[in-house]
């Protein structure tokens, strides 16, 4: 092993950044996730308290509910990756960091296990990284899709009231 002792803390550091980065994925997904089963609860209470279900506005709070579940699904999967990739990363750290002393007391039976445990811990939490950031960008490709057509369904609104009052 390299006698210099920055080459460990490289091995702890490395790791500790990206437990960070899983942190803080975690509390905006957590946040996300919140807000989205806010907005289902809502759309579930006007759907509750509406009368006629076929009404077009009846309809459009249904499939934006649709949409909500959706979304709230792929929050969960993503949370999940997120607390995947932080407990990984925080057992790298601490695989590596047993690793170094093992090394350090000549323990060389468990050194390879420990850096073999280190490096798949690291594989895992960098995989489940990448796919909680997946799911989060498919999950907010559905919540701009729901923006547009709410958008776009106001601008019809819109203009055809301005080509009523223009009569």
């Amino acid at each position: 092993m390299d006698p210099n002792p920055f080459a460990v803390l490289s091995l702890i550091v490395a790791p500790a950044i990206l437990t960070n980065a899983s942190s803080v994925l975690i509390m905006s997904t957590s946040n996300r996730l919140a807000r989205g089963a806010d907005r289902a609860r809502e759309l579930s209470k006007q759907l509750e308290g509406t009368e006629d279900l076929s009404t077009v506005e009846a309809q459009r709070r249904l499939k934006e509910l649709t949409a909500a579940e959706g979304r709230t699904l792929l929050l969960l999967r993503s949370l999940r990756s997120f607390y995947v990739a932080l407990g990984a990363f925080a057992f790298a750290a601490f695989v590596s960091l047993l690793g170094a002393v093992t090394a350090q007391i000549k323990l060389a039976a468990i050194v390879l296990p420990l850096e073999l445990a280190g490096v798949a811990a690291g594989f895992v939490a960098v995989a489940a990284l990448v796919n909680g950031s997946v799911l989060l960008l498919r999950e907010t490709r559905i919540a701009v899709q729901v923006i547009s057509e709410r958008a776009d369904t106001v601008r019809e609104r819109f203009s055809s009231s301005q080509n009523f009052t223009n009569l």
